[in-house]
């Protein structure tokens, strides 16, 4: 891994974004490591390579990437951390957004992609709050895999391991197809039990968790697998779709980085798989409430009139514009995108 850069990025200053920015970089070294072993011991080997962006050039923070595409063990691969603060701008009502932000999604069709998501989010006056996410997303379900990332989340926060799983399978939940996205769901939003040393540990043992957890249950998916079939292929090609689905006409934290700034747009939709089915994406046009069917339309037409459709970079900015230019113009659309018990302030006021 390699990172280069000719600017600076300038961190917040409290001692709690700081402590937030040291343990999502901990985890993204951790991740980024695991993987890149992990495809040299299966003598696949396909780097991470960091891409950096600035907030404003750097004066309200920023992030890097590391990211893979179109390699022997993953189709596309984003693992990123920001830091985005206001610390020149007391008028703001959010001092400093903290975040890793993570989507793997492998080559073979057996592999489950995953999702992990940790932030810390800082007011102005110092109060501040977790969101963690971490959500298993396979296309062919092995409940074995199920069962493992479960059984690690719970050891690792027994207390909130309920309402994590309960919160979570509401929001994934896709109302127009009335299917999840995913099959093992962890999210804790707002979370703040008022101890900011036990909320930060619990941050770094579920942060760790989700990470080694999926290394594991990658490693032995892939371990001696058989080529995929064309039908395993294509079944995957379908839940790819579903997942770009949800990202774009369902996820709060997509369409809220989106609407607050277009300074880092490829970064933010880093999770999107690299081909979707066009024609599957249409089916769902008539299930699609106004007006989010204008959404999907839109989102439809930005992608190539191809077969299945290659989401590149050039696409991923297309469909950044449509998110943003449809939520500027229809702003109560987004009481219609997915929650859990709770709606943080920061996701509807812009930041």
């Amino acid at each position: 891994m390699t990172q280069q850069t000719t600017q600076q990025r300038i961190p917040a200053t409290s001692g709690k974004s700081t402590q937030a920015l040291t343990l999502v970089s901990a985890l993204q070294h951790r991740f980024t490591q695991g993987l890149e072993s992990l495809s040299r011991d299966l003598g696949r080997e396909q780097p991470f390579n960091a891409v950096e962006w600035f907030r404003d050039n750097g004066i309200h923070g920023g992030g890097v990437r590391y990211e893979t595409a179109d390699g022997p063990l993953f189709g596309r691969g984003s693992v990123n951390v920001s830091q985005v603060h206001y610390d020149d701008n007391p008028a703001k009502q959010l001092a400093s957004a903290t975040a890793i932000s993570t989507i793997i999604h492998p080559s073979h069709p057996l592999a489950p992609s995953v999702h992990i998501h940790l932030s810390w989010t800082e007011m102005r006056n110092g109060k501040g709050y977790w969101r963690m996410m971490a959500d298993l997303n396979p296309s062919h379900e092995n409940p074995e895999d199920t069962g493992r990332y479960f059984d690690a989340l719970r050891k690792a926060a027994p207390e909130q391991f309920d309402a994590a799983v309960a919160q979570g399978e509401r929001y994934f939940f896709i109302p127009a197809l009335e299917r999840h996205r995913g099959v093992a769901h962890f999210y804790l939003e707002a979370y703040n039990s008022g101890n900011v040393q036990a909320d930060l540990d619990l941050a770094t043992t579920v942060g760790e968790t989700a990470i080694d957890s999926y290394l594991d249950i990658l490693r032995d998916a892939l371990t001696d697998a058989e080529a995929p079939t064309p039908e395993q292929q294509q079944a995957q090609q379908a839940y790819h779709t579903l997942y770009f689905f949800q990202v774009l006409t369902l996820d709060r934290g997509t369409t809220s980085g989106l609407l607050v700034h277009n300074q880092n747009d490829v970064g933010i939709l880093g999770s999107i798989p690299a081909y979707v089915d066009r024609n599957l994406l249409k089916s769902w046009v008539p299930n699609m409430q106004q007006p989010q069917d204008h959404l999907l339309n839109a989102l439809i037409s930005a992608l190539p009139d191809t077969s299945p459709s290659l989401v590149d970079e050039a696409v991923k900015q297309q469909l950044a514009n449509v998110v943003r230019e449809h939520y500027i113009s229809h702003p109560g659309a987004l009481a219609l995108q997915a929650s859990g018990d709770v709606i943080p302030p920061t996701v509807n006021n812009h930041r």
